[in-house]
């Protein structure tokens, strides 16, 4: 895990250097201002030479710029250090999230992610600025220090340091258990986020349901438990604060008292006296700074393991070795004696075999859970097959690449997914480099460029999140647009109306029959009037396919179907 953090500094070694040699000159010369003390006290003091004192103070002064100097670099440019390294990460672990497939974020909730990219992120950018230029400076003073004093007085220099070691023992121990603390914090914080976010995002259910004190409630536990959590952070870090305040203070006033008593019996000068009182708190400021260091380190080490954890989670599905560029694609699908299973559930296709010929439209029909969408959604390998293959256009689609692959499928999904962008930016999705004539040729094909001139700012309209501003069928159209820009050869359509009124379901359906035109479609659907002048309609169920054909041909077998068509018709 160090070995992995270390890498994040390769890109900035240079900025490293600077920010860690600054801070080293900058320590050395406050190791050097009790020397003059001790010198101007001992030696020019007794001379009442005052020409050669201001010159001492003047050139002390020039000290004091120039150190301020390298403080300004220590702490602007180290913390872009660390914010370059925090970036870094961040953009890790974004590219890492998206080679993720479906399977994983079946299993995770939108707000723990997002505290993972943000919160942990940003203590682990605090750790690598300030953790290893702190703690060696700390370490490279009390060293330094302590050699200064035992060249003025050894034995005072042994009593003074006397309490280090227990120092350090306490910082060692409250590291460790603020460490843990912050695990269990970082925990909290993820439900935090991911309880607020199912909040906010389910606003208008939890409104139509009138169920705000229930979730006031629910938000009430969730924030309780991140508050207990943070107590017990700031307890156990009150606890380290408070005891190595004491002994620092100890410390200091033991050099009082002992260099006092060294001073009167003439065992040491004035000069010594003074400059060994500001070596004491010299020695105490790196003590002070490491304390400070345990404060964001645990934060920051307990950041890293998950921001670790996430990154060594491999994806399920990836390209294959000798994977190749899908040429464009013509659409001839075979599923080659096809099984599946969601993990930790029972198989939902079995030794499915079909072929789809290109330019055909498939409808599937069937019952919930039959198996419809995950048949589809193995074809753009959103899931991979246990068993089987999948053949497009006689190549098995494992031997694509996924880029390529699904550059050649589209997708109308029922629950459109819309940016909180622009109309423009919406559409523009389906193929980024678009001209404005070709969305304003796509709107026109979905229908929507009276819809679009309607709008207060036109096409460049914000819709809101998820476009919330949008109704249903305007959302189908977007979709719909989107999906002619892109252009696919291979086309999914997912219970694309089932969620519309009839008239504005003949008008989406006017679109996607535009659309459809010269593509291998697959249809998914519940409504049995969209899919009559399908070339082939297909019944799953639990058993797998059950049969197949044409509208009529399947209404004259008096099968599964006919069981479907007269259910839905039967008034």
């Amino acid at each position: 895990m160090i070995k992995n953090f270390i890498g994040y500094y390769r890109p900035y070694r240079k900025l490293f250097i600077l920010d860690f040699t600054c801070a080293v000159f900058a320590a050395l010369l406050e190791l050097a201002f009790p020397l003059a003390v001790n010198r101007v006290i001992d030696t020019l003091l007794p001379s009442q030479n005052w020409t050669m004192i201001v010159t001492a103070v003047v050139a002390l002064f020039a000290f004091y710029i120039i150190n301020s100097f390298m403080q300004y670099i220590v702490t602007f440019w180290g913390h872009i250090l660390g914010l370059n390294i925090e970036s870094d990460m961040r953009r890790d672990l974004y590219e890492h999230l998206q080679t993720q497939s479906f399977d994983y974020y079946d299993n995770q909730r939108t707000g723990k992610l997002m505290s993972r990219m943000t919160n942990d992120l940003f203590e682990i950018g605090e750790v690598a600025h300030h953790g290893p230029e702190d703690v060696f400076i700390a370490i490279m003073t009390i060293i330094g220090t302590f050699l200064i004093m035992m060249r003025i007085h050894v034995e005072l220099a042994i009593a003074t340091v006397i309490l280090v070691p227990l120092i350090a023992f306490l910082i060692v121990y409250f590291n460790k258990r603020m460490t843990g603390v912050n695990s269990k914090i970082f925990k909290s914080l993820a439900n935090f986020n991911a309880g607020l976010e199912n909040a906010i995002g389910g606003i208008r259910v939890v409104k139509a349901f009138a169920n705000e004190d229930y979730e006031r409630k629910r938000f009430g536990v969730i924030n309780d438990g991140y508050k207990y959590a943070k107590t017990a952070f700031y307890r156990t870090m009150a606890k380290s604060s408070s005891i190595n305040y004491l002994l620092i203070r100890l410390m200091t006033l033991f050099t009082l008292l002992m260099g006092s008593y060294y001073s009167i019996n003439g065992a040491m000068t004035n000069g010594e006296f003074v400059a060994f009182i500001l070596l004491a708190n010299v020695l105490v400021r790196p003590i002070e700074k490491i304390n400070a260091v345990i404060e964001s380190y645990p934060k920051g080490i307990a950041g890293f393991k998950r921001f670790t954890e996430t990154m060594n989670q491999a994806p399920t599905i990836v390209d294959a070795e000798d994977a190749i560029e899908a040429p464009a694609l013509t659409g001839n699908i075979v599923y080659d004696h096809v099984t599946f299973g969601y993990e930790g559930s029972k198989t939902v296709l079995n030794n499915i075999d079909l072929t789809i010929k290109n330019g055909e439209t498939i409808a599937f029909v069937g019952p919930s859970g039959a198996g419809k969408t995950t048949l589809c959604s193995l074809l753009p390998r959103f899931y991979d097959v246990k068993e089987g293959a999948i053949r497009v256009d006689d190549i098995d689609i494992r031997k694509m690449t996924l880029h390529s692959l699904r550059k050649n499928i589209g997708i109308v999904q029922q629950d459109v997914y819309l940016f909180s962008g622009t109309v423009r930016e919406n559409i523009a999705y389906g193929r980024l480099d678009a001209t404005d004539d070709e969305i304003w040729h796509v709107a026109r094909l979905a229908n929507l460029e009276e819809v679009i001139n309607n709008m207060t700012d036109g096409i460049d309209t914000i819709i809101g999140e998820r476009g919330v501003k949008l109704s249903g069928g305007q959302k189908q159209r977007l979709a719909i647009a989107r999906m002619f820009l892109k252009n696919p050869p291979i086309l999914i359509l997912d219970e694309a109306t089932s969620a519309l009124d009839t008239e504005t379901e003949r008008i989406i359906q006017t679109s996607l029959d535009k659309l459809t035109e010269g593509r291998t479609t697959l249809i998914i659907a519940h409504r049995l009037a969209t899919i009559r002048n399908a070339d082939r309609i297909i019944v799953i169920n639990e058993s797998g396919i059950a049969e197949q054909g044409t509208h009529e041909q399947l209404i004259a077998n008096a099968g599964p179907y006919k069981a479907l068509h007269d259910a839905q018709f039967r008034d």
